[in-house]
């Protein structure tokens, strides 16, 4: 995806539009802060805004989702199943890059949130907001899953929505600690392509935790191994030495996707 595409789909969603009037709390390595002022010109820094502090759910810092949908790099007329939506400025920057022939089905088990979103969003119709948990939803076809909450492990439900050549980014963490970001491209009915990208930390995915996987995380995330090794994921076979981290029914490995 080319930089003008992605830095047009950001200029044009205002910002302000989902996260309420001012100020706004903002969070910090201290904690949450309120901005001094109630300018719309403080959501243009590169922070996370807290939708509801209390249980420390944010909009993303936009540094980073910027850099994960040139990664997964939605095109014109594709269709993206959204999981985490919060209040839609994500959705509606999707919605931008996929266009008016694109469809979005958004997933936000926040109930208050994904009013909010559906009213952010009315205008759009290639987007359709839905309250449930997409770890426990039948998932519609997708060129695109994009997960704004951390799993420990990519879901049977995720890998199975993707359309051959579909795009699987989510923010794969432990239960402690940074995580990273794993992109997941679906080459053929079991070929799954896979790349470890940017350390991060994210609120969890209830539905998508397992605590065996999240210690074989911890240790495959130690500084000794290299993120950039990644090249698949496995599904339904037995790890061999090309493993990097491994799960219950899926891995992933070192060697090219078959």
């Amino acid at each position: 995806m080319s930089s003008e595409r992605l830095i047009a789909a950001f200029s044009s969603v205002e910002r302000e539009r989902y996260l309420g009037k001012g100020p706004w709390h903002v969070f910090t390595d201290s904690g949450y802060i309120l901005t001094v002022s109630d300018d719309p010109s403080v959501l243009y820094q590169d922070v996370l805004v807290g939708l509801d502090t209390e249980r420390g759910i944010n909009n993303g810092q936009p540094s980073l989702h910027a850099l994960c949908l040139a990664a997964c790099a939605p095109r014109d007329g594709e269709s993206v199943v959204h999981i985490g939506a919060g209040t839609g400025y994500y959705t509606a920057i999707l919605s931008e890059l996929i266009g008016k022939t694109g469809r979005i089905v958004a997933y936000e088990i926040e109930a208050a949130l994904a009013d909010r979103a559906r009213d952010n969003l009315k205008n759009m119709p290639n987007v359709r907001v839905v309250v449930a948990s997409a770890a426990e939803a039948a998932l519609p076809s997708a060129d695109i899953v994009y997960v704004n909450a951390g799993a420990t492990h990519p879901l049977a439900s995720w890998l199975d929505a993707l359309n051959v050549n579909g795009r699987l980014i989510f923010p794969l963490t432990p239960n402690e600690g940074y995580g990273c970001m794993l992109l997941v491209t679906r080459r053929g009915p079991a070929s799954f392509s896979a790349s470890v990208f940017s350390r991060v930390r994210f609120i969890p995915c209830f539905g998508a935790r397992d605590d065996a996987t999240s210690k074989a995380l911890s240790d495959a995330l130690e500084p000794a191994k290299s993120l950039s090794t990644v090249k698949s994921l496995q599904r339904g076979t037995q790890p061999d030495a090309t493993s990097w981290c491994v799960g219950k029914g899926w891995w992933l490995s070192t060697a090219e996707a078959a």
